[in-house]
């Protein structure tokens, strides 16, 4: 009873003697949740009377993270009979090649930082994003300070809380056009692959001439004739990145649809709705994981190019590329203003494709350390 209560109370305090990087970042994360509980109290409670919906995700992702991490949190040390058993199974040799990449754990739990962080903006910002100061003069260019951690800019806005705001635009923007290149390549791609013939003609040559145009040219052409926003930059990026996984797909469908249970699903009068949904891209989900990982990545770093040329999200939000646009002139004068969100990009980045570059380790059949078929 006694160890249960350490458990619910201090995620990953029992397991410090074991495995004290993973357990002491557990706990790290659980004081750092209840430090920002009570010294944001003020923005929680108001969270009700503001109806604001980022609040309410942020007060949902703390809430959240503390009933997970108290409940889930693997705590206890190893060989405790209490600990919960490895999962076995085909995802759970997986799970455990992926532990085994340190790099990938490392990059796994940067992102999962950087997801928490995005969440909890709302409460760790400690100003508005778009609150300029009084006397514009007297504030602008501030070096780093207590007050302003990492600045601010020309306009006397805090570059910390734009780091933040422009954090969960870039990770947005990044996670829903990802999803809806993977859905459309994947779809596309099966399709193609089970049918054949001239359906496959047609979407190939489809795919290969829009891979012939160089995908920033485009989305600078697309992106020009539109007013950009938020979404518009969300739906053309997802709309101009489904090729690349429409023919993997197709590559595993290919080889997939000639195996013996595809045969059998024909046999039995599956339609091909049926078994393209329930038997064939089931068993194409470790090749289309892995590139929407590495793909999250890439789609941000395009994101920051369009927003640093002037083309992706308007201000005043804040992006990271639009930030970088903004302390380019002035980098011998005040190089934090672009220093922090291009580091932000750049951790960013690294974090998926080191994740991405794990999760290729683990579900590749072909790879000496990855999933065995």
């Amino acid at each position: 009873m006694n160890a249960t209560w350490i458990d619910r109370a201090l995620p990953g305090a029992r397991g410090l003697s074991s495995r004290p990087l993973r357990s002491g970042l557990l706990l790290a994360v659980w004081v750092g949740l209840w430090a920002l509980a009570i010294f944001r109290i003020d923005r929680i409670l108001a969270t009700p009377a503001s109806g604001a919906p980022d609040h309410w995700i942020a007060l949902l992702a703390l809430v959240g993270s503390i009933v997970g991490l108290a409940r889930f949190a693997p705590s206890r040390p190893e060989g405790d009979p209490g600990a919960p058993l490895e999962t076995s199974g085909q995802w759970g040799l997986a799970w455990r090649t992926f532990r085994r990449h340190r790099t990938a754990m490392l990059g796994l739990w940067l992102v999962a930082g950087l997801a928490l962080v995005a969440l909890l903006t709302p409460y760790i910002a400690p100003f508005d994003p778009a609150l300029q100061g009084d006397d514009i003069v007297a504030t602008r260019f501030q070096p780093p300070s207590f007050e302003h951690p990492m600045g601010t800019d020309r306009f006397g806005r805090d570059v910390f809380s734009r780091v933040l705001y422009g954090g969960r635009v870039s990770l947005g923007i990044g996670g829903l056009a990802v999803a809806i290149a993977v859905t459309l390549g994947s779809l596309v791609g099966a399709v193609s692959g089970y049918l054949r013939g001239w359906v496959d003609a047609l979407s190939m040559r489809t795919v290969d001439l829009l891979l012939s145009f160089p995908r920033l040219v485009l989305l600078i052409t697309i992106v020009a004739l539109v007013q950009p926003s938020v979404l518009i930059i969300t739906l053309v990026l997802g709309l101009t990145g489904w090729m690349g996984t429409s023919r993997l797909v197709r590559g595993e469908v290919l080889s997939l649809r000639e195996r013996e249970f595809v045969q059998a699903a024909k046999a039995l009068g599956f339609g091909a709705p049926r078994i393209l949904l329930r038997h064939i891209l089931p068993n194409v989900a470790s090749p289309i994981i892995v590139a929407a990982t590495l793909g999250i990545g890439n789609t941000i770093l395009v994101e920051a190019s369009l927003s640093f040329l002037g083309l992706g999200v308007p201000p005043p939000a804040p992006s990271w590329g639009l930030m970088v646009a903004a302390g380019k002139d002035v980098m011998l004068d005040a190089p934090w203003i672009a220093l922090f969100p291009g580091l932000a990009i750049v951790v960013t980045v690294m974090s998926f494709n080191l994740v991405g570059d794990g999760l290729r380790d683990a579900l590749d059949p072909r790879s000496t350390t990855g999933l065995a078929p």
